[in-house]
């Protein structure tokens, strides 16, 4: 009797233990704290109990999807949220707005017929893109598999077919355009698909006049190859800009650049979150 009166407790007890509704002594963990010191440069102190929780976001199903506060830009469906701007036979603007040209094929846009904007303005924002050059892509260097992305149709992080295709640094994939060359050469052989993950912060601007530069953090195929990159100002072809002359609004329609590809570079899934 005195040996089964203690293998009976210590069963009881390892029951309570591995019993999860089992009542405990022990206090919950605390959700906050409103003694602790405040955070330099904040109102809010430090684990602040009344400091406001983010609002949820849901992810995308898989990997690449677009979240559950994503501005969908073209999702296979539709090219609704891009247009563009109508050419005299001489290619010069009319000033008439027209629908994006671009072929819906498969659910791919086909990038051919002129660059295209996003009809939403967009300043400081998350994109996420997906684009393929065809392995027969015709033309070397700048001439083949070449597309753009312009943030505030200012600022470019470049596409282009780079794999095994010598060109200029700053003209490569995940470059800002003249400006800074990616970290590394992530680009995929042409026929894969290449992603793009771009944090773009715009100018800040006082009276019109920027007193802080747009910033860049872009990702090729899941690689870092800008890491909040100053933009020196709008990019352009084989000239040096600046924030001293021009007009540098708040926002600003998003451009996809059409650089005349045969066969032409082809999008998917394209989606952006404002921030």
């Amino acid at each position: 009797m005195k040996l089964i009166l203690p293998f009976l407790l210590l069963a009881a007890l390892s029951a309570r233990a591995a019993d999860p509704k089992a009542k405990t002594d022990e206090k919950p963990s605390p959700t906050g704290y409103s003694d602790t010191p405040v955070i330099p440069g904040s109102k809010w102190k430090v684990h602040d109990i009344d400091r406001p929780a983010p609002p949820v976001v849901s992810p995308g199903e898989k990997p690449g999807a677009p979240p559950s506060d994503a501005i969908v830009i073209f999702d296979g469906k539709s090219s609704d949220a891009l247009q563009a701007k109508e050419k005299d036979a001489k290619g010069k603007e009319t000033g008439k707005i027209i629908p994006c040209p671009w072929e819906l094929k498969d659910g791919e846009l086909l990038i051919k017929g002129g660059d295209c904007w996003t009809k939403q303005e967009f300043g400081s924002c998350q994109l996420h893109l997906e684009w393929m050059s065809e392995p027969h892509t015709k033309g070397n260097s700048q001439k083949k598999g070449n597309a753009g992305v312009f943030f505030m149709d200012r600022y470019e992080s470049q596409m282009l077919d780079c794999h095994n295709n010598p060109t200029y640094a700053d003209g490569m994939t995940g470059s800002v355009y003249g400006q800074t060359p990616p970290l590394v050469n992530a680009v995929r052989p042409a026929g894969q698909w290449q992603v793009y993950d771009i944090v773009f912060t715009a100018p800040k601007l006082e009276n019109g006049k920027v007193v802080e530069p747009a910033y860049i953090t872009t990702f090729v195929n899941g690689i870092c190859v800008q890491n909040h990159t100053k933009i020196m100002g709008p990019t352009k072809h084989k000239q040096v800009t600046d924030y001293n002359s021009g007009e540098f609004p708040e926002k600003a329609p998003i451009r996809i650049q059409d650089h005349k590809n045969e066969p032409p570079v082809r999008l998917r899934n394209v989606w952006i979150r404002p921030m």
